[in-house]
């Protein structure tokens, strides 16, 4: 077991929310193995509340892991008298309250704790949606920072804590073999995936009133624009980053939208008949700094779709029709990241066919998670869990990302009625006619 690191000991983690499914399936399984690896020490406890009635012992049989994590786990009832439950159980340097909890309730929960005292040394983690507009997550904003500093503030896309994702910035600014090129002098588009097989299930109370736009791109593949697209950053930190991120965001331009909902999607539990909510958009934008002036981005997002899959690709300019590319035969370079369900990194590139012949093709260099590294890639949750133990805000959004995501991406929530598809089809290409065949790449990891 590794040694535990000083800087997470005497911590109490507040589970709000407690007896629901974000905390069954993703937060107690992650806490358990940050107990295992040895991030989370025996000073520190994991404390659930709710509005079910646990004793202690109820709780720790909704977690799995060894019965000395098991031991740290307690619960409360409520809000109320919930600092004093804290105190009865240790004394704590920091206090970590995680809202698993509808985000309707962040806000009216923020003071409720502030009432109760949790204000100095406590750090509240919010799940995205941060709001349903651009008006609703800056009074969101202001409403949290009446009882808590921005600082105190961790709010959570578990999509900057993938491996793949933040390998990102490890191929751009670890390797100087593609920095010269990251522009739009060479690339000629970014193009980037979000596809899912599944329908809405039993999202449709909160998804018939999002819609994908809201659900996907305003957070999760916005986030994967901006570091694709960001200038290097002076160290590591976490306000350079945001910074560097922020500075995408300012630039960035919706250009053009089309928006499909799936056949059927109307007679979904809970959806209403004349329901004009989007499943699938494709969406065109452009970053209009030195950097990027002048080239396309182009985004597709949708559920009940042919595959799941998210990957990111960046399509080099082609060549001048000289030496081996007089006919215009070679295919242009292509960088695919896979984010998910298979994490690696492809880059295509054309080579001489063995034989007497000049004769060409197009192959692969390929970086495969599973074929590199024997260690089980990390749930995003544990990542996240273990930054906020240790205050370490680099993967977590900003209030002024927020707003300014939302601001940017201001015109595509218009109500329009939406074309239809085919449950498990993808609809043709409206913005781009030229997309990279992504799934080509689905069996290379």
């Amino acid at each position: 077991m590794k040694a535990r690191r000083e800087s997470t000991a005497h911590t109490a983690i507040v589970i709000l929310g407690a007896s629901g499914d974000l905390a069954k399936r993703k937060l107690l399984p992650a806490l358990a193995a940050l107990y295992t690896r040895g991030e989370l020490d025996d000073s520190s406890i994991v404390l659930g509340s709710g509005r079910s009635a646990f004793t202690d012992e109820e709780f720790r049989t909704r977690a799995e892991g060894s019965s000395e994590f098991l031991s740290r786990l307690y619960y409360h009832q409520g809000i109320i008298g919930l600092k004093n439950r804290v105190k009865s159980l240790g004394s704590f340097k920091h206090i970590i309250v995680f809202f698993a909890i509808p985000p309707h309730a962040y806000a009216n929960t923020a003071k409720k704790l502030a009432d109760e005292g949790l204000t100095n040394d406590t750090t509240i983690i919010i799940e995205k949606p941060f709001g349903y507009d651009f008006d609703s997550a800056k009074g969101l904003n202001q409403k949290l920072t009446e009882h808590f500093q921005e600082e105190q503030v961790y709010r959570i896309d578990h999509y900057l804590a993938k491996e793949a994702v933040q390998n990102i910035l490890v191929f751009r600014f670890a390797n100087a073999l593609f920095y010269p090129v990251w522009n739009s002098r060479y690339i000629e588009s970014i193009q980037i995936n979000a596809f899912e097989q599944i329908g809405i299930e039993e999202r449709a109370q909160y998804f018939d009133r999002a819609g994908i736009i809201r659900d996907m791109v305003q957070n999760h593949l916005v986030q994967l624009l901006c570091l694709i697209a960001m200038e290097p950053p002076v160290n590591l930190g976490a306000e350079e980053i945001r910074s560097q991120k922020i500075n995408v965001l300012k630039t960035l331009r919706l250009d053009s939208i089309c928006k499909y909902q799936y056949e059927g999607y109307t007679q979904e539990k809970g959806v209403a008949i004349d329901s004009k909510t989007e499943t699938y958009a494709e969406m065109k934008l452009f970053i209009d700094n030195f950097r990027w002036s002048g080239m396309p981005i182009y985004i597709r997002v949708g559920k009940a779709l042919n595959r799941k899959g998210t990957e990111i690709g960046l399509r080099f300019k082609r060549l001048p029709k000289l030496l081996f590319n007089k006919s215009d035969q070679v295919e242009p370079n292509r960088i695919i990241f896979k984010i998910q369900p298979a994490e690696g990194i492809i880059v295509d590139i054309a080579s001489k066919i063995p034989g007497l012949d000049f004769d060409i093709t197009n192959t692969s260099m390929n970086f495969c998670y599973r074929d590199s590294f024997s260690e089980k890639v990390s749930d995003a949750y544990l990542k996240l869990l273990l930054d906020a133990l240790k205050c370490d805000r680099t993967l977590f959004v900003s209030a002024e990302e927020t707003e300014l995501s939302w601001k940017k991406l201001a015109s595509a929530f218009t109500e329009e009625v939406p074309k239809l598809y085919s449950p498990g089809t993808v609809p043709k290409p409206c913005l781009c006619a030229d997309w990279i065949n992504f799934e080509k790449y689905v069996n290379v990891c």
